[in-house]
């Protein structure tokens, strides 16, 4: 299983990356990561685009399902429901929290909480992955 370090060089030159997505714990029940909103991340009103905090939820729960895939496994995502709860302001640091709802041998479900440091609910994500077998 990769470790919370080799989760971040893994993603550090992809899409994840270059929004900075930081990962902060990576195990198989847990995934907890964090990123600054920066204004490029943001709508015109200095508030963390949906958009962004879907990709930032998407990682996280992508990450906790490869942190439970067998040997040579990959995955997808499949699905995926946001439910925005509040803004996330320019400049601040939001964290997320994603646990495993379903880990099963073909689809696993991870549900991601998103909040400000401070404690305020953002957004809850919900999304399906699937694991595809070795190619």
């Amino acid at each position: 299983m990769p470790t919370a370090d080799e989760m971040q060089k893994l993603i550090a030159p992809l899409f994840p990356g270059l929004m900075g997505v930081e990962i902060e714990e990576a195990g198989e029940e847990k995934i907890v990561a964090s990123l600054l909103v920066r204004p490029d991340l943001c709508t015109a009103g200095g508030v963390c685009h949906g958009g962004a905090l879907m990709a930032f939820a998407d990682t996280v729960g992508a990450i906790g399902t490869v942190m439970n895939l067998p040997a040579g496994a990959r995955t997808t995502t499949i699905e995926s429901k946001t439910n925005f709860m509040g803004a996330a302001p320019v400049n601040t640091r939001i964290v997320s929290e994603s646990i495993p709802l379903h880990r099963g041998r073909t689809t696993q479900v991870w549900q991601t909480t998103i909040r400000s440091e401070a404690g305020k609910l953002v957004a809850v994500v919900t999304q399906t992955q699937m694991v595809l077998p070795k190619a």
